[in-house]
């Protein structure tokens, strides 16, 4: 199975009244490069790599959303900024991955279940700038995305993927009722990744 045939259709995008998901563009630059550096701290735990490091720039941050794009156009995965609809600032990001995609292919995955990663279709990555998260905007974009996945994705197994690192991600998808399905070991990573999903999917 290729990526485009996991996920045939990536919408454009959802509204809700609090925030607007749209595919990123490279015009975003600066935006996304504000909310990345306000959140720097958290990111490095996040992302294991020590991405973004005190020089990143704005360009750098350009040449990257260049390549979110690309991959985007190509299915190879699909990369949406959350975005005020009011100031058009950026508060965060969501990435789905589908689960044929080459990422995946360096990782050791172990099932703690009887269901395969195979199984589901999409797994979803995502991060919510510092200065929101003490108003708990990571879980409305996780419920909002819960029903935009089943609705105009037509998504029926999707995993939400956060590492055993991040606290507050795994304390929220936890909180939601969510079975931890899989952990993902990569090689260059001291954490692991852990998938979850909804009982029963």
């Amino acid at each position: 199975m290729t990526p485009n045939d996991a996920v045939p259709f990536a919408p454009d995008g959802m509204q809700t009244d609090e925030f607007l998901l749209r595919r990123i563009r490279a015009s975003d630059a600066e935006a996304d490069y504000e909310a990345v550096m306000e959140t720097k701290e958290s990111l490095r735990k996040w992302e294991q790599t020590g991405w973004p490091d005190d020089g990143f720039t704005v360009e750098a941050n350009r040449e990257d959303l260049i390549r979110l794009e690309e991959r985007h156009d190509r299915g190879e995965s699909f990369t949406y900024t959350v975005a005020d609809p009011v100031t058009s600032s950026c508060l965060g990001c969501l990435y789905v991955f589908p689960t044929g995609a080459s990422l995946f292919a360096r990782a050791e995955v172990t099932t703690l279940g009887d269901d395969l990663w195979s199984q589901h279709e999409v797994a979803v990555y995502f991060w919510v700038r510092a200065s929101r998260l003490v108003d708990r905007l990571d879980e409305r974009l996780v419920a909002a995305s819960d029903r935009w996945l089943e609705r105009e994705w037509r998504l029926q197994r999707p995993l939400f993927v956060t590492n055993e690192d991040v606290a507050q991600q795994v304390t929220m998808l936890e909180a939601t009722g969510r079975a931890r399905r899989f952990e993902l070991s990569y090689p260059n990573k001291p954490a692991k990744e852990w998938a979850y999903a909804w009982p029963g999917r």
